[in-house]
C-alpha cells in the first residue's frame, strides 16, 4: 500500500547571515581641529542641534571642505535638520568622495547599492566601496566583502569576500566579524571551521552585535564548535531579541516550542514567532503558521495558518510554500484546490525541498491538480528519496514494486523500502515486511516479515496491523494465537480500516480469540461494508443479521452510527 504522507517540515530554524552595511550615524569622521565655525558645527551635530550644524557646514561644504560635505551628506540621508533627500545626500557624498574622503566613498557606495538618490548600480557601489576599502576604511572593506559574497557588481568570489571581511574584522568591525564567522561556519572561501566561526561570532557578539549574538546562539543550539548547550543558546538569543533582532526572536521561539534550554511553552513560542513574523522574518511566519495549524499556544485556526504560510511562501521560503500547498491540498483555511497545491509544492520542490518533492510526487501519482503521470511521480519521489526523505523512499519503492513509471523491480523496491524502514517510516517497514512475507526482491523470510510488520504496527500502521494479525491467525512463524490476531485486527479496525473491521467481525462471529458476539460482529461488518470496498463485507453483515433478534440488530445499528474512527467499542457502547 502506498504511503500518502504529506509531511509539514517543522522547520529546522537556521541562522541567517544578516549583514548591515555599517553606516555610523554619529561618527565624528576623524576630524582634526578646524575653524571655530567648523568646530561649532561638529559640536552642534553631536548635541542634536542640527539646524545650527547645517548652517555651519553648508558654507564650508560649498568651499570644498570634505568633512563638512560628508556631514551634509549624512544629514540629508537621515533627515537631520532638513527633509530627508537621498539625491542631495548623494550630491554631497560625491563631492567629498571625489576628493578621496573614505567615509563619503563608503556611504556613496551604499546609496548606489540600495538605489537611493541614484539609479541602483552594483558596479558603482563596488567602485566606491573599493576606494574606501583600499584606504583602510573598515566599513568599506566589510561592504566590499559583501559585494564579493553576494556577487553584486563583481563575480561572486568567497575567497575575496573572506579577504576583505578579515581586514575589517581585524580592525574590530563587528559586522565584518559576524560575516567572517558565517563563512567559516559554512566553509565558503575557507575550510569549514566551527571553532573559527565561534571565535569571530563571539568577538562581534561581545560588542553587542545582535546578528552575531543570534548566530552564536545557533552554534550552541546545534553544538557546532562548542558543546551543545541549549541554555547558552537561549542566553545569546535573548541578548539578540532585546535589540529587536528578528532571527533571534524566531530561534528563541523555537527553543520554547521544543523545550530546549527553557521550559516548553507554546504561548511563549507563539509570542516570539509573532514578533519576528511581524518584522517580515519568513522562518517565523512559517513557524507561527504551524502553531495555528496545530493549535499550539494559540487557538487552532487554519485561516491564520494559511495567512502566515502565505507570507513566508511569497518571500520564497520553501517550507512556507510546501505548507501552503498542504493547506490547499487538504482544504484547510482555504478552499481545496489541487492546482494551487501543485503550484506551491512545485515552487518549494524546485528549491530542493524534499518534503515538497515528495508531495508533488504524490500529486502526479494520484493525478490531483495535474494529469496522472507515474514517470513524473517517480522523478519527484526520487529527488526526495535521494535527499534521505523517508516518505519519498517508501513511495518510490511502491512504484518499483508495482512497475509504475519505472520498470518493475522488486530488488529496487526492497532497497528503497529498507532505507525508509531504517529511518522508522511505518509504511516502509510495513511494505518491506510484505516483501519478506511473499519473497519478492528478498528471500522469503517470515521472521523478517514479522519483525518489520511489528515495528510498523506499533506505530499505528493499519496495513501492518492487519498483516501481523493474519500471521497470528494462521500460525505462520509465530504460534497460532487468535487472541493476538484479534488484538492487531482491533487496532486496525479502530483506525477505520475496512479490512481490519471485517477480520475483527469474523473473529467475533466465530468466537476465535474473543467471546462470540453477533452484535459486535454485525457492527464491524456494517462499518466495513459502509466503505464500499468489498461486497463480502455486506454479505457477512447480512449473514450474521439472520442470526440476531430485532433488538440485537437495532443495538448493532445504533452502535455503528455512534462510532467514530480512533475510538474503541467500549467507549461508545
Amino acid at each position: 500500500m502506498k504511503n500518502w504522507v504529506q509531511h509539514n517540515k517543522k522547520n529546522n530554524t537556521g541562522n541567517i547571515r544578516l549583514k548591515l552595511l555599517g553606516l555610523l550615524a554619529c561618527c565624528t569622521l576623524g576630524i582634526a581641529a578646524y575653524s571655530q565655525d567648523f568646530n561649532l558645527g561638529v559640536q552642534s551635530y553631536q548635541d542634536g542641534d542640527y539646524e545650527v550644524a547645517l548652517s555651519e557646514f553648508f558654507p564650508l561644504g560649498e568651499q570644498g571642505n570634505v568633512i563638512a560635505q560628508s556631514y551634509l551628506g549624512l544629514m540629508y540621508e537621515n533627515g537631520q535638520g532638513v527633509a530627508q533627500d537621498y539625491v542631495k545626500a548623494a550630491k554631497w557624498y560625491r563631492k567629498a568622495a571625489e576628493q578621496g574622503e573614505a567615509y563619503a566613498q563608503n556611504n556613496l557606495g551604499l546609496l548606489y547599492q540600495n538605489g537611493q538618490g541614484v539609479t541602483q548600480d552594483y558596479g558603482e557601489a563596488e567602485k566606491w566601496y573599493r576606494m574606501a576599502a583600499e584606504q583602510g576604511d573598515a566599513r568599506g572593506q566589510n561592504n566590499l566583502g559583501i559585494m564579493y559574497d553576494k556577487g553584486q557588481g563583481v563575480i561572486q568570489d568567497y575567497g575575496e569576500a573572506v579577504k576583505w571581511y578579515r581586514m575589517a574584522a581585524e580592525q574590530g568591525d563587528a559586522y565584518a566579524q559576524n560575516n567572517l564567522g558565517w563563512l567559516y561556519q559554512n566553509g565558503q572561501g575557507v575550510i569549514q571551521d566551527y571553532g573559527e566561526a565561534v571565535k569571530w561570532y563571539r568577538m562581534a557578539a561581545d560588542q553587542g552585535n545582535a546578528y552575531a549574538q543570534s548566530n552564536l546562539g545557533w552554534i550552541y543550539q546545534n553544538g557546532q564548535g562548542v558543546i551543545q548547550d541549549y541554555g547558552e543558546a537561549a542566553k545569546w538569543y535573548r541578548m539578540a531579541v532585546e535589540q529587536g533582532n528578528a532571527r533571534g526572536q524566531n530561534n528563541l521561539g523555537w527553543l520554547y516550542q521544543n523545550g530546549q534550554g527553557v521550559t516548553q511553552d507554546y504561548r511563549e513560542a507563539a509570542k516570539w514567532y509573532r514578533m519576528a513574523a511581524e518584522q517580515g522574518d519568513a522562518y517565523a511566519q512559517n513557524n507561527l503558521g504551524w502553531l495555528y495549524q496545530n493549535g499550539q499556544g494559540v487557538t487552532q485556526d487554519y485561516g491564520e495558518a494559511a495567512k502566515w504560510y502565505r507570507m513566508a511562501a511569497e518571500q520564497g521560503d520553501a517550507r512556507g510554500q510546501n505548507n501552503l500547498g498542504i493547506m490547499y491540498d487538504k482544504g484547510q483555511g482555504v478552499i481545496q484546490d489541487y492546482g494551487e497545491a501543485v503550484k506551491w509544492y512545485r515552487m518549494a520542490a524546485e528549491q530542493g525541498d524534499a518534503y515538497a518533492q515528495n508531495n508533488l510526487g504524490i500529486m502526479y501519482d494520484k493525478g490531483q491538480g495535474v494529469p496522472q503521470d507515474y514517470r513524473d511521480a517517480a522523478k519527484w519521489y526520487r529527488m526526495a528519496a535521494e535527499q534521505g526523505n523517508a516518505h519519498g523512499q517508501s513511495n518510490l519503492g511502491w512504484l518499483y514494486q508495482n512497475g509504475r513509471g519505472v520498470t518493475q523491480d522488486y530488488g529496487e523496491a526492497a532497497k528503497w523500502y529498507r532505507m525508509a524502514a531504517e529511518q522508522g517510516n511505518a509504511r516502509g517497514q510495513s511494505n518491506l515486511g510484505g516483501l519478506f512475507e511473499i519473497g519478492q526482491g528478498v528471500p522469503q523470510n517470515y521472521k523478517e516479515a514479522v519483525k518489520w510488520y511489528r515495528m510498523a504496527a506499533e506505530q499505528g500502521e493499519a496495513y501492518a496491523q492487519n498483516n501481523l494479525g493474519g500471521l497470528y491467525q494462521n500460525g505462520q512463524v509465530v504460534t497460532q494465537d487468535y487472541g493476538e490476531a484479534a488484538k492487531w485486527y482491533r487496532m486496525a479496525a479502530e483506525l477505520g480500516d475496512a479490512y481490519g473491521q471485517f477480520k475483527l467481525g469474523l473473529l467475533y462471529y466465530n468466537g476465535q480469540g474473543i467471546p462470540q458476539n453477533y452484535v459486535r460482529a454485525h457492527v464491524w461488518f456494517n462499518l466495513a461494508a459502509s466503505q464500499g470496498e468489498n461486497d463480502e463485507y455486506a454479505s457477512m453483515r447480512d449473514t450474521v443479521e439472520g442470526l440476531m433478534t430485532p433488538e440485537q440488530v437495532a443495538e448493532a445499528q445504533r452502535l455503528a452510527i455512534l462510532w467514530q474512527p480512533g475510538t474503541a467499542l467500549n467507549e461508545w457502547q
